[in-house]
């Protein structure tokens, strides 16, 4: 059974720093392309961020110099680097397969509120 588990959300003021974590059970991590999708209050899941098992990475334009995906093989864990943050910013943020996520794989998310 997959299971993917989030963390390291949490409040922030606008400019600040913040770094998720997705460990990863399951699944063979190494051989899998992840990203790091969002989802604000009334809006649909985006995804911002993904990197796949040979190393190639992309970032939506909104996030671009301000977020770095990356992921460890050995610990089957993706993370998040968010610096810069912008009250926009401000979403449930979950780790999947992408950049097609796998419906059943979502896990319970991690919040991240940017304040101005």
């Amino acid at each position: 059974q997959v299971q993917l588990v989030e963390s390291g959300g949490g409040l922030v003021q606008a400019g600040g720093s913040l770094r998720l974590s997705c460990a990863a059970l399951g699944i063979y991590f190494r051989a899998a392309d992840m990203g790091w999708f969002r989802q604000a209050p009334g809006k649909q899941r985006e995804l911002v961020a993904f990197i796949r098992s040979g190393g190639t990475i992309n970032y939506a334009d909104s996030v671009k110099g301000r977020f770095t995906i990356s992921r460890n093989n050995t610990k089957s864990t993706l993370y998040l680097q968010m610096n810069s943050l912008k009250p926009e910013d401000t979403a449930v943020y979950y780790c999947n397969r992408a950049p097609t996520a796998i419906s059943n794989y979502w896990g319970q998310g991690t919040q991240v509120t940017v304040s101005s």
